[in-house]
């Protein structure tokens, strides 16, 4: 693996095991499963393929993103709006 994939790779790593402290499930299960799926493709060594599951990993970042920020909202407006309708 090219040197510039491997520092990608282990960006995205890195940016998924810090989103992960907040995963739903608990930080632990979430970390135990990244680990799985990175020692799964760990003997990958087509750079088209690596591309491919770097890409991947960045579409997860995005969700992990959109799936805490609908949260954090759904808690501001339990906090702020009554369910009650009139």
């Amino acid at each position: 693996m090219a040197n510039s994939l491997r520092g990608e790779v282990v960006k995205l790593y890195k940016n998924l095991l810090y989103l992960g402290r907040d995963y739903p499930k608990g930080a632990d299960y979430f970390r135990r499963r990244l680990k799985a799926a990175f020692l799964k493709n760990k003997d990958e060594t087509d750079p088209e393929k690596i591309k491919q599951l770097i890409a991947r990993g960045e579409f997860v970042v995005k969700e992990l993103e959109a799936l805490y920020f609908l949260r954090k909202y759904r808690a501001m407006k339990q906090r702020y709006y009554s369910d009650d309708k009139p």
